[in-house]
């Protein structure tokens, strides 16, 4: 009886082994056709991704495949004037981006999970973590993981504007004197590519005259200039040379009027920056400075008192 009994054990887990073998290549085989079914990228007209995108570049491109044919209309164009603002646009598309987000979700919980498992050492005959505390780290993981590259973005959206409001004025100089020596527009460009600092005007400007090479009409290219740009003083330099070139004005005075506004603005800015210094600088006076020079001051009297058996 005995024997029987152990030989229908053993039948029974060489059942449950093959029954998980067989899921698990089952498993493997439609992961491995499902990315059989991705076709490679053409990235030869391409920028090269940033680090954290081409770290995980593979699992990334074969999510991103799956994810735009689904991807709304709205959602497709929204996310592409933000990557255009963050100039990434020709390094990642929309679909490739919410994918980033979907695999930071999941590799931010496993991280999470893990760390949580190496924490969780339980006593002889304790209880570990509950299981709701587990789901709620996971949880957490996944929502920071999620959030990370939609920060990332806003954070080199906002890099690109401070950067390009700082340097708008100093090629409006350049675009300025190539055209009052007898420069025309793209010539000016031109010479404001060569001989201006790198950054993003520089790469936007070369953009606009990629666009005009390729045989796109100059005012389109200066709208979609605005449009990827999407500041009001990239837009107002746009608008100004459009309707000039429009009615055959000269526009030499106009882009001296444009490169003063903008040079005006600009230390106005930095006036308002100087004004909130001092706002900014009371919290830390009051939360972390205040108290040490208060326990500097007041020590030496504390301990006189107590030294005088007061």
């Amino acid at each position: 009886m005995d024997m029987l009994t152990g030989s229908h054990a053993s039948l029974a887990l060489a059942a449950i082994s093959l029954a998980a073998g067989l899921a698990f290549a089952l498993l493997t085989w439609l992961v491995s056709r499902a990315l059989a079914e991705v076709p490679p990228e053409d990235r030869s007209y391409k920028d090269t991704p940033p680090l954290g995108f081409r770290l995980l570049w593979a699992p990334i491109s074969w999510m991103a495949h799956f994810i735009g044919p689904r991807l709304a209309a709205r959602r497709h164009a929204l996310l592409l004037v933000r990557l255009g603002q963050a100039g990434v646009d020709f390094a990642i598309n929309p679909a490739q981006f919410l994918a980033s987000r979907l695999i930071g979700a999941l590799l931010a919980a496993s991280i999470f999970y893990w760390m949580m498992a190496s924490f969780d050492h339980p006593a002889a005959g304790a209880s570990g973590m509950p299981a709701s505390r587990y789901l709620l780290v996971i949880a957490t993981g996944a929502l920071l993981g999620w959030a990370y590259p939609g920060i990332w973005l806003n954070d080199r959206i906002s890099q690109r504007r401070r950067e390009l409001l700082k340097t708008l004025p100093f090629y409006l100089d350049i675009i300025t004197l190539c055209v009052e020596a007898g420069l025309n527009m793209q010539g000016a460009l031109t010479q404001a590519v060569a001989k201006g600092p790198k950054g993003v005007l520089r790469d936007e400007f070369q953009r606009l005259l990629r666009d005009i090479r390729a045989g796109k009409s100059r005012a389109a290219s200066l709208r979609s200039l605005a449009s990827r740009l999407n500041e009001g003083s990239v837009t107002a330099f746009t608008t100004a040379v459009i309707q000039a070139e429009s009615m055959g004005m000269n526009l030499g005075p106009i882009l001296r009027a444009q490169a003063d506004q903008r040079r005006t603005e600009r230390f106005l800015r930095a006036e308002k920056l100087a004004m909130e210094a001092p706002v900014k600088l009371l919290f830390p006076l009051l939360a972390f400075i205040f108290p040490c020079t208060f326990v500097v001051l007041f020590f030496p009297i504390a301990m006189k008192f107590v030294h005088s058996g007061l």
